[in-house]
């Protein structure tokens, strides 16, 4: 997901060169991350996404970060990749290294949204998370990817070794979290809600607007 030229101006993001940060991010984060630009007017900051849907293939993220890189690089003074490792199996933070840009720390975003301490003391391997993005975007990148609207059978099949499903929530959306139960219900979990914000994403976009100031 390439956001358009129009939604970045309506933010205030422009491409221009000098003193400006590239947020390299997964789509799956457009919302959040412009919520924190706007939020802390971070204005040298500008934003570009890649699909979301590359989470579904994580063999496609990493030489897809490498070409945005590639392509973005000698329009800014600092490119930061907003992606945890996210699949690829410590592949990404290989090839950000190798070209020398930072990323965001974790495995994925449901750790990094509740902050990678805290998610990695709570040892949930039987829980299934949902995003403020996944839950807006279930079918889409749920039921559909994974066959269940068309045979619904499968779905004690994929499901039968979760015990739950957490909402990790970056905002308090009280239409988001019934859905996110109705979610639950679908997929005949218990249902439960945590109320995260933006978690070490606001941290990590904080430490680097403070040290390119």
């Amino acid at each position: 997901m390439k956001l358009d030229d129009h939604l970045l101006t309506e933010h205030g993001l422009t491409a221009q060169s000098e003193g400006r940060v590239l947020l390299l991010a997964c789509g799956a984060l457009a919302r959040e991350i412009l919520a924190l630009i706007d939020m802390n007017g971070w204005s040298h900051m500008d934003l570009q996404c890649l699909p979301a849907i590359l989470h579904n293939t994580p063999d496609k993220i990493t030489p897809a970060v490498e070409a945005a890189i590639a392509e973005h690089r000698d329009q800014y003074d600092k490119i930061f990749v907003v992606y945890a490792d996210c699949g690829t199996g410590g592949l990404l933070q290989a090839a950000c290294a190798r070209l020398g840009v930072e990323m965001v720390a974790g495995p994925h975003c449901y750790s990094f949204f509740e902050g990678n301490e805290a998610f990695e003391a709570r040892g949930e391997f039987t829980a299934f998370y949902l995003t403020d993005f996944l839950v807006r975007q279930f079918d889409a990148f749920v039921t559909k990817p994974l066959g269940l609207d068309r045979h619904p059978e499968l779905r004690d099949m994929y499901f039968e070794h979760y015990e739950k499903l957490v909402y990790l929530a970056q905002t308090e959306n009280r239409d988001l979290q019934e859905k996110a139960k109705l979610c639950a219900t679908k997929l005949n979990l218990p249902y439960e809600f945590r109320l995260t914000g933006y978690g070490d994403l606001q941290t990590e976009l904080s430490n680097l607007s403070n040290a390119t100031d």
